[in-house]
């Protein structure tokens, strides 16, 4: 078996090297579009679960604890199949579904982030804004989040780190990611350990290379600081 590894490794690349590289694209998008919609959504979350108004402060908590207690997994299937359903009219495609799931799962972490973000900055300097006249609104927008966005940035990072991870999961609706090339590969190929071994290192070769960027970022801020 391993003494034909290295001769067949060679042939899923030669053959197959175009596909693996399309899923990776596939997989950075759903990645990116995930973080991007994520952070929005968990940041007006975040905003709701501070708010003195019980029923939004209620809402946002009940969303966090329900995303943050249930599987991923259970998520891209309840999704996948439901919103075809409830949202006919829309013709949602596998990929739309997919996004959703993860957009839902990582806002409700992102959430979480940007809340210990705004509650790191120290309170004497809303209190001080709130002195000099500045609303509870422009307070917010103008003093805090500044701050609490520079505290999350590293986080939010490493939460596009984990979503790259996270998308592998996607591969059960076939929806073009990695993991969904790999399928296609051992099934055209009939060969396991090579085009996973091929998947693995573009992984690790991505969540390595943004890895470092986020710890570079990260020491960048430091030393602004």
């Amino acid at each position: 078996m391993f003494s034909n590894f290295y001769p067949n490794l060679v042939r899923v690349l030669e053959k197959y090297w175009g596909l693996f590289l399309e899923g990776a694209g596939y997989t950075l998008l759903l990645s990116f579009i995930t973080v991007l919609f994520g952070t929005v959504l968990g940041s007006i979350l975040a905003l709701m679960r501070r708010s003195k108004h019980a029923p939004l402060s209620l809402f946002a908590t009940g969303y966090v604890e329900v995303i943050r207690g249930t599987p991923l997994l259970l998520q891209l299937y309840l999704f996948y199949f439901m919103l075809p359903e409830v949202l006919p009219m829309l013709n949602l495609s596998k990929f739309a579904c997919v996004c959703i799931a993860l957009v839902i799962n990582s806002s409700a972490y992102v959430c979480e982030l940007v809340r210990a973000g705004i509650q790191a900055v120290d309170y004497g300097q809303s209190e001080a804004a709130r002195t000099l006249g500045l609303s509870a609104r422009q307070t917010m927008l103008r003093i805090v989040m500044p701050q609490a966005v520079k505290n999350i940035l590293p986080a939010l990072g490493n939460e596009f780190v984990t979503v790259i991870k996270e998308t592998s999961l996607a591969s059960t609706f076939f929806v073009g990611d990695l993991m969904t090339q790999y399928s296609t590969v051992r099934g055209s190929m009939y060969l396991v350990i090579e085009p996973l071994v091929v998947v693995g290192v573009i992984y690790f070769i991505l969540t390595f290379t943004l890895s470092k960027a986020v710890n570079a970022f990260e020491r960048r801020l430091k030393v602004s600081d």
